[in-house]
């Protein structure tokens, strides 16, 4: 067992494999949270919405109604972290769940320690802990402004509808105008993993979150790619 420090989150697994799911409750609940279990992807969007849970693992493939249904479906109504069980082989599977608006993913089978950690950096980040008193919190570019004291940000001064792993990415950039970062950068401080040289997770949030912020996806001028790097976050458009 772990020996980690939870506030007692509650998180929801729904997996249609009973044996997975019961092993990793089990130990889940070894290591302080409180755990809820859904087998049939059918029941799935009621029980986010009924439940709210600090964290959802959702397997993709699930009778009833797939995980990439239900992502899309809770996604605009439940703000929390969605972490997606996909298979181990299919990119496009990866990059589907992120376009859906799931926060990580992990492949299947996952060693419990390696669930657990991606977990906990959701969740370290959707409660804002990872913030020191002494970093800025408020960060303004004339019409957007990025908050990740309240993990909000504005455009024109109509709140943008962003994910939790698309604020983290956004905030990342932001905080960080002006200089480019690398997608080792990105992945480091985002995921704490190292870039593969093939995950597309980082460019599928950047081109989610480009039209948010006003960005023209075909000839971006706020969040600009740097070729064979990665992103520059221009101070002033």
């Amino acid at each position: 067992m772990d020996n980690i420090t939870t506030a007692n989150e509650h998180i929801l697994i729904i997996e249609d494999d009973e044996r997975l799911a019961a092993l990793t409750r089990e130990y889940l609940e070894g290591n302080g949270f409180r755990v809820s279990v859904e087998h049939d992807g059918a029941n799935g969007v009621e029980r986010i919405l009924s439940l709210r849970p600090d964290l959802v693992i959702l397997d993709l493939m699930l009778p009833g109604e797939d995980g990439l249904s239900i992502c899309r479906r809770v996604r605009h109504q439940y703000p929390g972290p969605i972490l997606m069980l996909t298979a181990r082989t299919d990119d496009m599977d990866q990059v589907l769940g992120l376009e859906m608006g799931a926060d990580d993913y992990v492949p299947k089978p996952v060693p419990p320690r390696v669930l657990l950690a991606r977990m906990r950096a959701l969740l370290r980040r959707a409660d804002g802990s990872e913030n020191t008193e002494q970093e800025e919190t408020r960060l303004e570019f004339r019409d957007l402004v990025v908050d990740s004291s309240t993990r909000e940000a504005w455009l024109n001064g109509e709140r943008i509808d962003l994910t939790s792993a698309e604020f983290d990415l956004l905030w990342l950039l932001a905080s960080h105008a002006g200089r480019v970062l690398t997608r080792e950068e990105i992945f480091s401080a985002l995921r704490g993993i190292r870039y593969d040289g093939q995950d597309r997770s980082i460019d599928v949030r950047v081109s989610r979150i480009r039209p948010k912020i006003g960005d023209d996806p075909h000839q971006p001028q706020r969040i600009k790619t740097v070729r064979s790097k990665g992103y520059l976050f221009v101070r002033e458009v």
